[in-house]
């Protein structure tokens, strides 16, 4: 494959991708959302960030299918999702509309109770179906990010300087639309191709999909709407929630090399909306799921091997109890 800005980067066309999933769309109240499922065992759902699709797991989610019942969606606005229609205050758009998309995704495919690892935009999405949804999310973990509310609040020029996407994506529509769509490969492989790995972590069949879904204007536009939810409505539903906190197990990663480390206290971001949180950072930058994957792969499994056997041993005891 041959793209703006590519040209010297190696692909292999050898690696697998997905080997085995099989691709859904299923249906949730206000359209059909796009995922791969595999595996047998409890189930985990994978959440994608920006500007991406559910083909960012694509190194991971075959060894976790050994052991869970995966299910990577693609968010609303993204990939082979539907694209709502926005309103004035970008509800369609915000992160609760987001969570509720998945979980019905997750009751429709017959689960009630699971676990989420969760990227970026997704890992917003999935902090926000932990609160809203907390009886059902076992654990949750996160890959390069701090809590929306708190990133916006602590942010300086500095922070803005390497995040700029952050504010120039909440301009009102059109304006970075048109920007945007004008020439949509080289927005996408700026954007990504400059963070510490450059483009290096992306294999061939996952950039020509990111590339290609990237073309749509209902994609772009909803990725859009995505970030100006984020920046208002979600604001207001976390001030909403007031001092509560999650009470699931919550694991943050981040990367040494990316914007977190440089700009937050990450542990003590996530301890303002967690009670349980443990992490640390990686050796790598944004995409982390694609740049270090065995090092993501085993963070992953680690953690939710001790959620699930803390939930074994309460069960264990409530069981006693009666």
């Amino acid at each position: 494959m041959t793209t703006p800005g590519s040209q010297d980067l190696e692909f292999s066309k050898t690696e697998p991708f997905f080997d085995g999933f099989e691709e859904r769309l299923i249906d949730v109240p206000e359209g059909k959302i796009f995922c791969r499922t595999k595996g047998s065992g409890t189930p985990l759902l994978l959440l994608h960030g920006y500007p991406q699709t559910s083909a960012m797991w694509h190194r991971i989610a075959p060894k976790l299918a050994q052991t869970y019942t995966v299910i990577c969606a693609d968010l609303r606005g993204y990939g082979r999702s539907y694209k709502p229609v926005t309103t004035p205050d970008h509800a369609p758009y915000s992160k609760r509309a987001m969570a509720s998309d998945m979980a019905h995704l997750m009751t429709n495919l017959g689960h009630d109770r699971f676990l989420v690892g969760s990227h970026d935009r997704g890992a917003r999405v999935a902090h926000r179906l932990a609160l809203d949804h907390e009886k059902r999310v076992l654990g949750l973990a996160t890959l390069d990010i701090a809590p929306t509310r708190e990133m916006y609040r602590d942010g300086d020029s500095a922070f803005a300087q390497t995040y700029w996407h952050w504010y120039w994506l909440t301009q009102s529509a059109p304006f970075p639309e048109n920007l945007i769509g004008s020439n949509s490969e080289f927005y996408w492989l700026k954007k990504c191709g400059s963070g510490s790995a450059g483009l290096s972590p992306f294999s061939w069949q996952a950039l020509e999909e990111y590339l290609r879904f990237f073309r749509d204007p209902a994609v772009i536009h909803g990725s859009c709407e995505d970030y100006r939810a984020a920046r208002t409505i979600d604001i207001e539903h976390d001030d909403e929630d007031g001092q509560r906190k999650l009470s699931i197990p919550l694991l943050a990663l981040w990367g040494k090399h990316g914007a977190i480390e440089k700009h937050f206290d990450c542990l003590a971001l996530w301890a303002e909306r967690a009670a349980h949180v443990q992490g640390r950072a990686l050796p790598g930058g944004h995409y982390l799921a694609e740049e270090v994957p065995e090092l993501v792969l085993a963070e992953f499994q680690s953690f939710f091997q001790s959620v699930l056997s803390e939930e074994r041993h309460e069960k264990t005891w409530a069981a006693r109890a009666i």
